[in-house]
């Protein structure tokens, strides 16, 4: 799709940013807003037009010049200041803020974090160390896995001979 970019890296075109926040912003039931609701409330916010098509342009960068009110009214739909559309110092720390409260939507996440407040320095430490070994240890094992699932042939034998 067009304007789509990587979620590991921070977006850099006007697309990329506004896609980000649908795919990291969500409702309180935890679903992905939609682009008639989010139009809906930018259209009651600035009073001016704002469809739903509209903003599925935006999303997929088939339109890259919205008005200032446009972007004001989906900064503060989506809670992030103005200057994250504009500024790319504040874009890199918002979409760094955004991945993290994307992450903490994970309950497995959400569930670590909450069980480490309160522990000192040291153990904070320890735990850290320990979450780079197991990340260390499932990319190896993730790259291992690479050459069998991209069809090249294994060490193991194939059949008989």
């Amino acid at each position: 799709m067009a304007g789509e970019e990587s979620t590991a890296e921070t977006p850099t075109t006007l697309a990329g940013r506004i896609e980000a926040l649908f795919r990291i912003v969500r409702r309180p039931d935890q679903q992905p807003y939609t682009n008639e609701e989010v139009a809906t409330a930018c259209r009651e916010a600035t009073g001016e037009s704002f469809s739903a098509t509209y903003l599925w342009q935006l999303r997929t960068g088939r339109r890259d010049n919205p008005t200032k009110r446009h972007l004001e009214a989906l900064a503060g739909f989506f809670q992030v200041p103005p200057a994250y559309f504009f500024d790319d110092a504040t874009g890199v720390e918002i979409a760094s803020q955004l991945e993290l409260l994307g992450a903490f939507r994970d309950a497995g996440v959400r569930s670590v974090a909450l069980r480490a407040v309160g522990l000192s320095p040291e153990a904070l430490g320890t735990v850290s160390d320990l979450i780079d070994v197991i990340a260390r240890r499932e990319e190896a094992a993730k790259r291992a896995d690479e050459p069998e699932k991209a069809g090249e042939p294994s060490d193991q034998p194939s059949g008989p001979a």
